[in-house]
């Protein structure tokens, strides 16, 4: 049976207005800074009250949300730092994790949002770690320094660098790990936001080297590119996610048209975002059927 993240800390509930979320929406993916966003949701009145509250409590509290100390006797983890030609600075970092043994492990790349390797990014590592898959979490923003300690300076770190270089440092961290001495060979990927789109864009840049592949509400690749896809796929959408959702209906008929073995789940009554544990947008009941259905089909596909 799939294993399922142990002691999740679900945020305090609170009812937040869509109008709210969507707003979050915007902020998380760099299209408002941090003062537009609270002061738009400060205009939204809801009860004769502003929705300022609801605001403020959609941001994230990665300690709270730590389910796999890093310490766990059932894993081992490191930096590790590694080479990356035609990358932002020709050098990378990422956070390796493995199962407790010697070894070797089917291997999974784990990628974070649009904000570097953030605490939460780190303890997905240690959940496929706990799994049983060696998990390489690589941080985009080690060309220049790391993930800074805060979700704000990070996106904006990220959206500073040369994307293409970015996302050559993300295919170099894949073939790191796939020819990893712990690994097996057999390589998945998944990501979540801008990772789940790295995901769908490794698929296509490295072909039958990617396994599998379980990319969270990423935006699909071209539609010309996707007859280079060789991995089986399985992609996971949530379903109040307007921008991402409107891009399957091409995406599917492309999979489809190039025969590309593929599975797709919708989780009713979630957000973009809904797998991250450590603001109110997590979804527990389909964050953990979708973790299970992700470690199942990698250990289905990279066995």
């Amino acid at each position: 049976m799939a294993a399922r993240p142990q002691e999740i800390r679900q945020p305090k509930p609170i009812d937040i207005d869509q109008r709210v979320y969507d707003l979050y929406d915007e902020y998380c993916h760099g299209r408002i800074d941090r003062r537009e966003f609270l002061a738009r949701a400060s205009a939204i009145v809801i009860g004769g009250a502003s929705a300022l509250a609801m605001a403020q409590a959609l941001f994230p509290r990665y300690v709270e949300a730590q389910t796999i100390m890093f310490t766990d006797a059932r894993i081992k983890a490191k930096y590790v730092e590694y080479p990356s030609p035609g990358g932002n600075s020709g050098e990378m970092r990422g956070y390796l994790v493995q199962p407790a043994g010697a070894g070797p492990f089917p291997a999974v790349l784990v990628i974070h949002e649009n904000r570097g390797l953030n605490p939460y990014v780190e303890d997905v590592a240690r959940r496929a770690a706990v799994a049983g898959f060696v998990a390489l979490a690589p941080d985009g923003l080690a060309p220049v320094g790391g993930y800074p300690g805060n979700d704000d300076d990070g996106r904006t770190l990220q959206g500073g660098l040369d994307q293409a270089k970015l996302r050559q440092d993300m295919v170099n961290s894949a073939r790191y790990l796939k020819s990893h001495e712990l690994s097996t060979g057999k390589l998945g990927a998944t990501g979540f936001c801008w990772g789940g789109g790295m995901v769908n864009n490794l698929a296509v840049a490295i072909g039958a080297d990617l396994n599998a592949g379980v990319p969270f509400y990423g935006a699909a690749p071209a539609t010309a590119d996707v007859p280079k896809i060789k991995a089986d796929l399985c992609i996971q959408y949530a379903a109040t996610d307007e921008r991402i959702n409107a891009m399957w209906p091409e995406y599917e008929a492309a999979l489809k048209a190039s025969n590309v073995s593929h599975e797709m789940h919708t989780y009713d009554g979630t957000q973009h975002g809904f797998h991250n544990n450590s603001t109110p947008r997590y979804n527990e009941a389909a964050a953990n059927l979708a973790w299970e259905r992700t470690i199942a089909f990698f250990k289905q596909h990279l066995a």
